[in-house]
C-alpha cells in the first residue's frame, strides 16, 4: 500500500512507500538503470555506478532502520524513484546527515523530486532531535556533476557545494610505466603484514589532519576492512613514511581500486608516492585486475593528479557534495 507521507504534496496516482525489504531490491536497481543515460551514469564507478539488486540489498542492510530512513516513490504500483539516509561524524566533529534521490526522468520537473527532498530534510530533523546533535548537525546531499535536474534541484532549496571528488581511471593495467627514479638511500618499499597496520592506519589518517569534510576512521575499522593482498609500504628505516592501500572490487574481480595513497609530508617529492603507487598497481595486475580506478578531491593540495596522470590515470566524472543548514 502507498501513501503519502504528512506534507507532502506529490501529482495525483503518485505516493510514497516504505521500504520494505527484498521485494524492493530489484525495481530500485531498476530506477537506477532507468537514470544511468540521462544522468551521463560511468556504469563502473567506484564512487557511484550502476548497482546491482544484490548490491543494494548489501547498502540497505548497511543502513539503520533502513524501513525508516529509506522510502519508495510508487505510481501505478511501480517504483518509479527512491530516496535513502545515512549519518556519520566528521573530523571536525559536524554531524553530517546526507540523502540520496534517485527518480526516473519522464517523471522529473512535477514536484516529485521536490516532495523528496521534503521528506528527507524532515525525516533527518527528526533524527537529530533523536540523536540530540542539534549543535553539530548539518544537512548534505550528493549529485554528480552530470546530474543536471538533481543540481539544479539543490541549488533551487538553498543547498551550496561545499566540496568535490574526481574518480579517474587506468584503463589497461598491462601499460605501467618503469618507476624512474630511484628512491633515496634509507628507504624500502614492501608488503604490510598485520604486525604493521596501526602504522598503517596513523599514516592515513594523519595524512587527512588538515582536510574538511572527512569521515572519522576509527582504527577498529580500519581493521575490520583490512584486505592486506594489494597493499604496500614505504620505510625510511624503521619508521612508515608512506602506503598505497590498493584492493580488487569484490563485485568485479577484473578491476582494481587505490582506496588510499598516503606519503608524510616531510617525505614527499622524493618519488615515494610514485614507487608505491605503481607497486600498488602491479600488485592489482598479479590479481588478475585489468584496469585500476581512484578518486581524489579536487581542492588536493598536493597536486596528486600530477602523479596520477604519469601514470597513465584519466579523469572521468566530478562528484559534488553539498550542504545546507539545519535550520
Amino acid at each position: 500500500m502507498s501513501t503519502s507521507a504528512p506534507g507532502q504534496d506529490l501529482p495525483v496516482g503518485f505516493g510514497f512507500q516504505p521500504y520494505r525489504g527484498d521485494e524492493d531490491h530489484g525495481p530500485m536497481a531498476t530506477v537506477r538503470l532507468g537514470c544511468a543515460e540521462r544522468d551521463q551514469v560511468d556504469s563502473h564507478s567506484i564512487v557511484e555506478g550502476l548497482p546491482t539488486a544484490t548490491e543494494i540489498a548489501e547498502a540497505s542492510a548497511r543502513l539503520e532502520e533502513p524501513s525508516k530512513n529509506q522510502i519508495l516513490v510508487v505510481h501505478d504500483g511501480s517504483v518509479v524513484g527512491y530516496s535513502t539516509i545515512r549519518w556519520w561524524q566528521e573530523r571536525d566533529d559536524t554531524h553530517l546527515y546526507l540523502h540520496r534521490g534517485y527518480l526516473l526522468p519522464e517523471h522529473r520537473r512535477q514536484g516529485i523530486g521536490s516532495a523528496m527532498l521534503s521528506w528527507a530534510e524532515e525525516r533527518i530533523r527528526q533524527l537529530v532531535k533523536q540523536h540530540g546533535t542539534a549543535r553539530t548537525a548539518v544537512i548534505g546531499a550528493n549529485a554528480m556533476a552530470s546530474e543536471h535536474d538533481a543540481t539544479e534541484l539543490l541549488l533551487a532549496a538553498g543547498y551550496r557545494r561545499v566540496f568535490s571528488l574526481v574518480e579517474l581511471e587506468l584503463g589497461d593495467l598491462q601499460q605501467l610505466p618503469e618507476r624512474g627514479i630511484e628512491l633515496p638511500a634509507g628507504i624500502r618499499t614492501g608488503p604490510i603484514e598485520s604486525s604493521h597496520y596501526r602504522a598503517a592506519w596513523r599514516t592515513v589518517v594523519d595524512s587527512y589532519a588538515d582536510t574538511g569534510f572527512t569521515q572519522k576512521w576509527p582504527f577498529q575499522d580500519f581493521v575490520d576492512t583490512a584486505d592486506p593482498a594489494c597493499w604496500r609500504a614505504a620505510w625510511n628505516g624503521q619508521d612508515m613514511v608512506g602506503v598505497a592501500l590498493c584492493c580488487i572490487r569484490r563485485h568485479d574481480h577484473t578491476v582494481g581500486e587505490v582506496e588510499e595513497l598516503s606519503v608524510r609530508t616531510d617525505q614527499q617529492r622524493i618519488g615515494i608516492g610514485r614507487a608505491l603507487l605503481l607497486d600498488g598497481l602491479r600488485s592489482l595486475r598479479g590479481q588478475g585486475a585489468t584496469t585500476a580506478r581512484l578518486f581524489t578531491g579536487t581542492s588536493n593540495p598536493h597536486r596528486s593528479y600530477d602523479l596520477y596522470e604519469s601514470v597513465g590515470f584519466r579523469r572521468q566524472n566530478e562528484y559534488v557534495r553539498y550542504r545546507k543548514p539545519l535550520a
